[in-house]
């Protein structure tokens, strides 16, 4: 009888009261403080960064209250300006918090170089699909005198020859030099002569 009467008391049900009401002003100021640390319900618009320079697209974060942070350079888009931003991660128009971080990715200064594959002495049907398989171009073809009929003989880049190894840009034009299928010298002068007239021999 005597604990019901304790929890029947004013004095329990005042202390009871009372923790209610710090259970609840003590959650109304939890709320308040991660409202202001979190900036609750506060959000900045990620800006389109697309084709500008490091400089402007930094500027452009700094007044929206954003970071930028420089990735890798990825593979040279002839669209884009050198050195411009290809890439940003969130993407323009993201609603993110104040200070976030935003990744950005640079146009580089030209094609990556990649070595030149060993075309000798394979066929020009060969040839073709490796150059552009690594992303090279077939550019001129010469032929000359040589029994292996379109069989890769010489590879040359800008009046040069190269071999294999030899590193260049992707998109490059290798020129190959070619046999025609005659042996070297093997040309019949004789049919080059106009033909003889019998009363000619006497």
């Amino acid at each position: 009888m005597s604990i019901i009467k304790f929890l029947s008391s004013k004095t329990f049900l005042k202390q009871i009261g009372i923790a209610v009401v710090a259970i609840v002003v003590l959650t109304f100021i939890l709320m308040k403080w991660l409202n202001i640390s979190t900036n609750h319900g506060e959000f900045e618009t990620v800006p389109d960064l697309a084709g500008k320079s490091i400089g402007v697209a930094e500027m452009d974060l700094k007044a929206n209250n954003l970071v930028m942070q420089i990735q890798d350079s990825a593979n040279y888009n002839p669209d884009y300006p050198k050195f411009s931003v290809i890439e940003q991660d969130p993407i323009a128009g993201t609603k993110v918090k104040k200070n976030r971080k935003i990744y950005i990715t640079l146009n580089p200064s030209g094609y990556k170089k990649v070595p030149v594959p060993d075309l000798t002495e394979k066929t020009l049907r060969q040839a073709v699909p490796t150059l552009e398989a690594l992303g090279f171009q077939l550019g001129s073809t010469t032929y000359v005198d040589n029994i292996g009929k379109d069989v890769v003989l010489e590879m040359r880049h800008n009046g040069k020859a190269i071999h294999a190894d030899t590193q260049l840009p992707k998109t490059s034009k290798i020129d190959l030099v070619l046999g025609n299928g005659n042996r070297p010298g093997s040309s019949n002068e004789d049919d080059s002569l106009p033909p003889l007239d019998i009363e000619d021999i006497d």
